[in-house]
């Protein structure tokens, strides 16, 4: 053991990187003191590789609380390390990873170069495992049980801690604004996963209490709501995607193959996401400075949110028949990353809550308005004007909503908590390498296709405007 000059002891094998770590010797190939994978350089105090030290880095920042259905000594090895969580973090403790050198807006870089591993005892483990430690520290406002979970470990149960509650980022009179929740608001939220670093909850939220989103009582159109609705549709590209995604039966699809695929699709929808720009029945009221800004911002929520609704049936069927032809190698398998992994589920889930509301043509384009007009992106010059189309839209959607489905009173606001899953997403994806979005379409599509077959037959859910029930 070696001490640092504040007097913290620590294993003597953390400290063997510092003097290797800058050569380019391929023969020293240092591995993850936690997992045995190739390690990449000093992470948080000690020897680790990326997975590790993303891991680490998510459920500290995350404030996550993991549980193990076995004895608490479960393998850790570059092949086993995503089975069980809570022995992971463990270890990563045990091993002296320091979570004082996590920055604490959760940005790329340490906070602190110069600490380094920690050795700490035993209760203190106990306290960070358990939760206890994150309690102490909650903020004011919290909803409760609002766990993180991670899904990619069926043994595991899924986190419990306190989390951070995303009010707790806003500015005072907002946070109000979430204190006259109803209990029935806060329960859309329960078991439904929100990062701490997801700084100011989408402007869905300010809205909310000012709009009556829980209206216990129907209410009726209003008179300007349907045709407003009628232009959002009108605005929108319906028509099927047109980038070729028929191949023959017995070819075999490789990775490159399948990635300039996705980048062709990618180029179509965003082409048609600024043709949708254009057509907005508000175009005139902002600047194009204004629009570049957004669109800049929100491209990729709302080509997300475009896939898995209205072009659902094709990204569904024949491109994940393409991502059927595709056998990713050994290695490809092995060493998709951490934030492939949390990606993947996240879709997952999210494609299931979606599929599950059967989003109408209506729906979706009320959506998708009113996560453009986002007013908290920043270099926005008319922040008034794009908060007053924000507002105009959100009682739209909901006055159409609550008329259509008049025997769905929750239906707005499960609708809108589709809002800020699909921002997380989105933030979450660029995360991830290129080189891994194959494997990542490949999983996700079959994993949604094969949901889909078990308890669904026909077309697309937003293939033709839904009817009120």
């Amino acid at each position: 053991f070696f001490s640092n000059h504040h007097g913290t002891r620590f294993p003597s094998h953390c400290l063997s990187w510092s003097a290797s770590c800058h050569t380019n010797d391929p023969t020293d190939q240092r591995t993850c003191l936690i997992c045995g994978d190739r390690a990449t350089g000093l992470h948080y105090g000690i020897i680790s590789c990326e997975g590790c030290k993303g891991f680490f880095k998510r459920s500290i920042c995350n404030k996550r609380v993991y549980r193990c259905s076995r004895d608490k000594n479960c393998e850790m090895s570059r092949k086993q390390r995503n089975r069980c969580q809570y022995c992971r973090l463990l270890k990563c403790l045990q091993m002296g990873m320091n979570r004082k050198a996590i920055r604490e807006d959760g940005m790329p870089g340490g906070r602190n170069k110069s600490i380094g591993p920690v050795q700490i005892t035993e209760e203190e483990i106990e306290r960070i495992m358990s939760g206890q430690e994150f309690k102490e520290d909650a903020p004011e406002h919290t909803w409760g049980n609002n766990g993180d979970s991670d899904h990619s470990s069926p043994s595991n149960g899924a986190s419990e801690g306190n989390q951070p509650s995303p009010a707790s980022t806003l500015s005072s009179n907002r946070s109000a604004e979430m204190n006259g929740y109803t209990a029935a608001l806060r329960d859309q939220y329960i078991n439904t996963s929100m990062p701490t670093h997801y700084q100011l909850l989408p402007h869905l939220f300010s809205y909310a209490a000012q709009s009556g989103l829980l209206a216990s009582q129907p209410r009726n159109l209003y008179p300007q709501s349907h045709p407003l609705v009628q232009q959002l549709v009108a605005a929108e590209e319906l028509t099927p995607l047109t980038t070729p995604m028929l191949i023959e039966e017995e070819y075999k699809v490789t990775q490159v193959e399948l990635f300039a695929l996705l980048c062709r699709l990618a180029d179509e929808l965003l082409f048609r996401q600024i043709s949708w720009i254009k057509k907005l029945p508000f175009f005139c009221e902002l600047s194009i400075e204004d629009y570049t800004c957004l669109l800049s911002s929100t491209w990729q929520e709302l080509i997300l949110l475009s896939c898995l609704t209205i072009y659902s049936g094709q990204i569904f069927g024949e491109l994940a028949d393409i991502t059927a032809k595709y056998t990713p190698s050994d290695d490809e398998l092995q060493g998709f990353s951490e934030d492939g992994m949390e990606v993947m589920e996240r879709l997952i889930i999210l494609f299931r809550k979606l599929h599950h509301l059967k989003i109408s043509n209506e729906e979706y384009a009320c959506m998708k308005t009113i996560n453009f007009l986002n007013q908290d992106i920043r270099g926005l010059s008319n922040i008034s004007q794009l908060e007053q189309l924000n507002k105009r839209y959100w009682c739209v959607c909901q006055d159409y909503i609550e008329s259509k489905y008049p025997l769905q009173p929750k239906r707005f606001p499960e609708i809108m908590m589709c809002l800020p899953d699909i921002r997380c997403i989105s933030s979450k994806l660029v995360n991830v390498p290129l080189e891994q979005l194959p494997l990542l379409f490949k999983a996700v599509l079959h994993s949604c296709k094969s949901s889909l077959t078990s308890y669904r037959t026909g077309p697309s859910p937003c293939v033709t405007a839904s009817t009120g029930n």
